[in-house]
Formats: C-alpha cells, structure tokens, sequence
C-alpha cells in the first residue's frame, strides 16, 4: 500500500485536467510543491479554511474519478508486469510465446 502524499500525486497526475484552475494550484502547490495550507493561504489571500476545503474536495473527486476509471490501478499493474517481463529476461532468455502472454496481460488492462 502506497502513502496519501504518493496516492494524491498518482491521482494528481492522472485526474488534474479534471479540477479547476484553482484546484489544480492549491493541490499542485500542497501535494507536488509541499506548501502548507496556511502558506497557500497567505499567496492566494483566503483563508485556510478556505484551502482546506478545496484541498479535501478535490481530495474527494480524484477518488471519486480513480473508482469509476481505475486509470492509477492500470497504470500500477501494467508497471508490475513489465517489471516481472523485465526480470523473466533477466535470468535467463524467454520464449516468445512467454513475452506474448506478458504483453496479452498489458493489453487486457485498457
């Protein structure tokens, strides 16, 4: 299981076409930059509240798209089997039939 910060930036890149402009920099600046809500609070003029509530929003609606899409999972997966093709041909040389099998599995993820 991977931590809320590396989730938030896998979700982040995926989905942050989807927020607004005013979503993505919040979560841009809290998630990929570090900031604190009271630092993008003080840039921005608002109010930490007001951060927060976006923060958590969009939070929300990255795992809202994440469970109707799954496109962080796949993405996940489709890693995980090129590692394990990766490591197959490592070891020793692989048939084709092997290599086709690894890549019917990518494919099956779309």
């Amino acid at each position: 299981m991977i931590d809320k910060t590396t989730r938030m930036n896998y979700l982040y890149d995926f989905y942050h076409v989807l927020l607004t402009e005013k979503q993505q920099k919040y979560m841009g600046l809290y998630y990929l930059d570090d900031f604190s809500l009271g630092e993008i609070a003080e840039q921005y003029e608002v109010s930490r509240q007001a951060v927060y509530d976006h923060v958590k929003r969009s939070e929300a609606m990255f795992e809202d798209y994440e469970e109707r899409l799954g496109l962080v999972q796949k993405y996940q997966q489709r890693n995980e089997l090129l590692k394990q093709l990766k490591k197959a041909t490592e070891v020793e040389p692989i048939d084709k039939q092997t290599v086709q099998s690894y890549l019917q599995q990518i494919e099956d993820l779309e």
